[in-house]
């Protein structure tokens, strides 16, 4: 049966109650970028094509509609999809900016000059069969589980029902946001999905009756995988929790046949094999300072070496995509706004704490 007979259009600038379920639908159906399944999640609107078979998810942020990854539709429809998500935005004086997009979006506009692109960085993408190989011959990966399991922490995949906004799980997650230096974010990196995990799975490792840590894992239909969108601990649980929580997930998906598993983006990483981009001066001093000094806001580094050392099978390009000739200033700033909910000035304050904290700890540093 075409899409058609079963989505209708709906009209989200007017406030319109989202189908959330029609949506859910879509992404089941046709979601090939990682980050597909996350238009579900809070705080997303929702732009379903004219003719109901296809749906963006998207943050409206300075004039620009930030989408999530890429529209979610058959292969053969990505163009059209696209340009008409575009048009309509134009109409209301918006650009549009694809926050997240992968190989198969930024192919449909490899030869454009009236779209731009630079490079978020790189996730590593693993299929799950190779897994218990790849560990074997991995020492201190093994020592990392072996440490785990010797404190006592164990690992298992928990039903929708028992997990769904479920008090132990929110008070892991509320620990391990307190210990974040910036105020918690949104849109693409929403921690806030507990009471959305329909079509989800949840992992959590416990220690004595007491629940230490957990992953969120959504799908990525179209390559029979997941994500890990999620791995969420309490601050001082035993070393190699989350390594356990990803190797117990990834031996259930090989039993389960899946063929392809994500960590997500690691912001900044340069391990993809792709050709540097000719980006403006302005974006490569700033992504040259981002790499250099956002280690005092955010462990770039320190992500991307923990994901490297899960020894991914191969590292993928992220893409962030605009349909300007030359990416603007303006285009940054309503990235920052999607993911701060639109509280710039809340994140600018995050910041600010986070440097004092930076240069209380050089001064003790320094007179010690």
């Amino acid at each position: 049966m075409a899409a058609t007979a079963t989505f209708r259009a709906v009209d989200t600038r007017n406030n319109s109650r989202y189908d959330i379920a029609r949506a859910r639908e879509l992404v089941l159906a046709h979601g090939w970028n990682s980050t597909s399944f996350q238009i579900i999640n809070p705080g997303i609107k929702r732009w379903f094509s004219a003719a109901g078979d296809a749906v963006v998810g998207y943050a409206l942020s300075a004039g620009v509609r930030v989408a999530v990854g890429a529209p979610v539709c058959e292969k053969e429809r990505l163009a059209a999809v696209a340009a008409e998500f575009e048009t309509e935005a134009a109409h209301h004086s918006e650009h549009v900016c694809y926050f997240g997009a992968e190989r198969r979006l930024e192919s449909v506009y490899e030869t454009s000059t009236r779209h731009s692109k630079f490079l978020l960085g790189s996730q590593p993408a693993w299929h799950p069969g190779h897994w218990a190989e790849a560990i074997t011959s991995h020492r201190s990966l093994r020592a990392q589980l072996n440490r785990a399991r010797n404190k006592g922490v164990i690992v298992a995949e928990w039903a929708i029902d028992r997990a769904r906004d479920n008090s132990q799980l929110r008070s892991v997650l509320s620990s391990w946001l307190e210990s974040k230096g910036l105020p918690p974010l949104h849109f693409m990196v929403e921690s806030n999905t507990l009471a959305r995990l329909e079509n989800r799975r949840v992992f959590v490792a416990e220690r004595n009756g007491d629940t230490v840590g957990f992953l969120v894992l959504s799908p990525v239909a179209q390559r029979k995988g997941w994500l890990v969108e999620q791995f969420p601990h309490r601050p001082g649980a035993p070393n190699g929790t989350v390594e356990l929580m990803i190797d117990t997930a990834m031996r259930i998906l090989t039993n389960d046949g899946c063929e392809y598993a994500t960590l997500g983006l690691s912001p900044l990483s340069r391990r993809a094999d792709i050709e540097p981009f000719d980006d403006p001066f302005w974006l490569r001093i700033l992504l040259a300072w981002m790499r250099k000094h956002g280690q005092r806001f955010y462990n770039f580094d320190g992500l991307d070496h923990f994901k490297a050392k899960l020894c991914p099978d191969r590292w993928e390009p992220v893409f962030a995509i605009s349909n300007e000739r030359s990416v603007s200033l303006r285009t940054f700033y309503a990235i920052a706004g999607a993911f701060s909910g639109n509280d710039t000035l809340g994140l600018l304050t995050g910041l600010r704490r986070a440097v004092k904290t930076e240069v209380g700890w050089l001064r003790r540093r320094i007179f010690r």
